[in-house]
This record gives structure tokens, sequence and C-alpha cells, in this order.
């Protein structure tokens, strides 16, 4: 694949024209595209117009340099396969989204083969290619220099695939605006997005409140508004008491007296109770 063109539709361009042409006098044209010998290039619709400067042969009678034209005309889709495209490229946030932020998807091309269509030259019933150079073979030195110089403006605007097939950039994103995944994006697209604004300092300021509860009353503020009750609630023991203790049993096998381990407890228990009473 050539790398003369910078972006991957530039080169997919020309890998789909050398894969349809010879290869050998394509090559020739990459001299006239780099060398400037394209002196006008415009696209309309679907045609490439081009002029095209000649070389200088005195053998052949060329005394001065000629200027050639070069015609490349794009098989364009009908409005029916346009309306399927489009239903279709609506349907799909990935790429309409893209689309509509003048980006060009990676596998815009995978889309329209459901369809039986392609962006790109498929077949040489795709596009036809015409100058009026002597040359008569297809393609001249001329053509090519336009095949490449096409590719290079498909560098600069990828919507041309677009237009090069019938619908320009403007009747694209016109109508996938009107579908209603269109709509929603379009309308935040379209919000007024504020400017930034310089900030006095790096930090973020210091946030401080006034307190409205200070009326003059002191008390009430460190004590509150509401007294704390007189006595404090005491909750009835709870029913079984001492439940790891009695687990033990009345002579467990670390308890060497004679009188029961869960007795003596007991009687421990209350004498810690009574005392904790004074």
């Amino acid at each position: 694949m050539s790398q003369f063109s910078r972006t991957w539709w530039g080169q997919k361009f020309i890998e789909a024209i050398e894969d349809l042409t010879d290869a050998g006098r394509l090559s020739r044209g990459r001299s006239y595209a780099k060398g400037r010998k394209v002196k006008s290039f415009e696209v309309n619709n679907e045609a490439v117009t081009a002029q095209v400067r000649g070389s200088v042969n005195p053998y052949y009678g060329v005394h001065k340099e000629p200027l050639y034209r070069t015609t490349i005309t794009f098989e364009s889709f009908t409005q029916a396969q346009w309306s399927e495209a489009i239903a279709l490229i609506s349907s799909k946030a990935s790429l309409i989204s893209r689309l509509l932020l003048g980006e060009m998807p990676d596998n815009i091309e995978e889309t329209f083969q459901p369809l039986g269509l392609n962006l790109l030259p498929n077949c040489q019933k795709d596009f036809k290619s015409t100058c009026s150079c002597p040359d008569y073979s297809n393609p001249c030195k001329h053509i090519a220099g336009v095949y490449y110089r096409v590719a290079a403006e498909l560098d600069q605007d990828p919507f041309l695939l677009f237009s090069l097939r019938g619908l320009s950039r403007e009747g694209l994103l016109q109508e996938l605006a009107k579908s209603p995944l269109g709509q929603a994006l379009s309308a935040e697209l379209q919000l007024e997005r504020q400017p930034p604004q310089p900030a006095e300092s790096y930090y973020a300021a210091l946030q401080t409140t006034t307190a409205t509860s200070l009326d003059g009353d002191l008390r009430t503020f460190w004590q509150g508004s509401k007294q704390l009750p007189p006595s404090i609630e005491i909750f009835a023991p709870p029913p079984i008491s001492g439940i790891p203790v009695k687990k033990q049993g009345d002579f467990p096998a670390f308890w060497h007296r004679d009188n029961s381990f869960i007795t003596a407890m007991e009687a421990l228990y209350e004498q810690v109770k009574a005392k904790g009473h004074l």
C-alpha cells in the first residue's frame, strides 16, 4: 500500500485505485502530484476536474509545456440508496456521533457493506477517467497524478468520500440531524459553552459561616436548650446472668475444691454487686 497519504481513508483510496489499475503506470503519477504538476483542481459533486501540466518533448514536436484537462467521474448512489445508508448510520450512536463531530469513523466502509454499497472504489464501474493528452493508455501519468491529488484532498476533508458518491457534507449532516438520535446529539452540540474565566487564586477560597443562634444567651449556646433528665433510668438486669460461668458446670476440670464452682461464683458476684452500690 502506498504511503503517499497521511490518513487511513486517503491510504485506503490509493490502495483501492492501485488494485484496479496498472500499478506501474499509477506510480508515475506520484511525481506529478508531489511536483505540483496539477495546476488546478476542482470537485463538483461526484466529478473531479483538474488541469495538469505536460512535459516538453521536442522529439514529438512539443516545444512548449502543454496543459491537459483531466476528469474523473465517480458513480453516485441513488436517492433510495442514500436513504437506506443514512437510516443505518442514524441507528448507530458510535457512527452518527463521530460524523456530527466532523470525524470519519474507522468502520464507515464496513457499515455500507450490508447494503451492497461501498464508498471507496471497488470495481472499474465505480469511476471513469479521461484526459486530453495524446496517451491513449488509462491511467496516463496525468490521471494518475490526479488520483494522488484526490488522496491528498481526502487527508484534509474525509467527507469528500460522501461528495464523490453524490451527497455533500452539508447534506449528510442535515439528514443525520433529522433522526431522533441526531436531534439529541445536535442539541447537545449546539449548547452555548461558557468560555473559561480567569481565577484570582489557584486555591479555593475559605468558606466561613456566621452563627445566627448567638443572640447573647451564651448559656443556651453551650448547655443547649434542652435540660438533661434529673434521674437516669435503671434498666432491669437480664433474666439469665453468668452464662459463661454456668457453662463450666459445678465441677469443671480446673476447679479442685469440694464446693460447687457455680455456687462460689454466685457468692462472689453478689459481693461485687453489693460493693458497687456503695
